[in-house]
């Protein structure tokens, strides 16, 4: 049974991989420094499951995550670990620099001493994989994709982080040889996503009664990838995938948000009609851009596909029925969410 020390385990995508991973066989160490996006709810049904031991900390924390790499023998490290949202980015940086950048060099030399030390079998089999976002690459035009040579153009403090973060990780391969493997993903959705995010705000503000705030003229474009999907990617890439190399992951499914909030909206009015019968897309309402709002992100992952043979198994029109169905037949995980400091606040106004 192969062992992964898993890094944000709790959040949107690493809790979806974790569950993914141990139904599939695998043992996996979770560490999570349980911020706010960080749920337990979500880990809930791997409680008392030998092969999930969680621990809570930080990566930040190199003397904790030495220990936990001698005492548990990863043949793999995954790093979701990260600040990760955008309006947060805006109103207070600092954090997301502590995590994503010193955080992150804080993990990589951890791993970098415990790697020198494993025996030849071990060494050459173990791998360390970045998890990180196509929003390295800035804003596309009209037309054209992101491709692994695209060069970084990061437009907000947070992908400025990640930026920081991916160069650290292509360093230590070509300064120390640490086995290293990227993804840059597009924009995930899916169950446990919190619900700050595009589609569980709408989702949630939609089933409230209460306006949903579209940005600017709700025309920015991003490509959707749900996140069965992209853990399906990660688990190819680490086992597959060749080292130091990075690999685009997308969903194929460019969409303007305007667009998504209103399929949203209909998939509502068919499952949990308003009472007073009005289409929830009379609760759309347009609000002043946020800062530095890139206006169009597209992915190539024909890399990926080529090379390792993945591909999406999950159009927008498949992904977004079943994110739906999942946030109405678990409206106690919301809830639980809600009942802590967020409370579908609009941030990153950068007034």
């Amino acid at each position: 049974m192969p062992t992964w020390l898993v890094t944000g385990g709790a959040g949107f995508i690493g809790g979806n991989f974790v569950l993914e991973a141990v139904a599939k066989g695998v043992r996996v160490v979770n560490l999570d420094a349980l911020t706010y996006a960080g749920n337990l709810d979500t880990l809930a049904s791997l409680q008392g499951n030998p092969h999930h031991v969680f621990v809570h900390g930080n990566i930040g924390d190199q003397a904790l995550v030495s220990r936990l790499l001698a005492e548990h023998q990863p043949d793999a490290v995954v790093n979701f670990a990260a600040e990760s949202h955008v309006d947060r980015s805006i109103d207070g940086p600092g954090e997301f620099i502590q995590t994503n950048v010193v955080g992150t060099l804080a993990l990589l030399e951890a791993v970098r001493d415990h790697w020198r030390c494993l025996a030849d079998v071990q060494r050459e089999k173990f791998r360390f994989l970045h998890v990180s976002t196509d929003e390295v690459y800035g804003s596309l035009g009209d037309t054209g994709k992101f491709t692994e040579t695209t060069p970084y153009a990061p437009n907000s403090p947070y992908s400025a982080s990640k930026a920081a973060s991916d160069h650290l990780v292509r360093a230590f391969h070509h300064t120390y040889g640490l086995p290293v493997l990227t993804t840059n993903c597009s924009n995930n959705y899916g169950p446990y996503h919190f619900p700050e995010k595009l589609i569980p705000l709408v989702i949630a503000k939609a089933l409230a009664g209460e306006p949903l705030p579209v940005y600017g003229d709700g025309k920015n474009v991003r490509d959707w990838l749900y996140v069965s999907d992209h853990c399906a990617a990660i688990r190819a890439v680490l086992e597959e995938g060749r080292v130091g190399e990075t690999y685009n992951v997308g969903g194929d499914a460019e969409l303007q948000n305007i667009a998504v909030v209103q399929a949203i909206c209909q998939l509502l009015d068919q499952r949990r009609p308003r009472e007073d019968g009005a289409p929830r897309s009379s609760q759309i309402t347009y609000v002043k851009d946020r800062p530095g709002h890139d206006r169009r992100y597209a992915i190539d992952a024909s890399k990926l596909q080529g090379e390792l043979g993945w591909k999406p198994q999950h159009t927008f029109e498949q992904g977004i029925a079943a994110t739906v169905d999942w946030y109405l037949g678990n409206q106690s995980w919301v809830q639980k969410v809600l009942d802590g400091s967020y409370r579908l606040e609009r941030i990153g106004s950068a007034d």
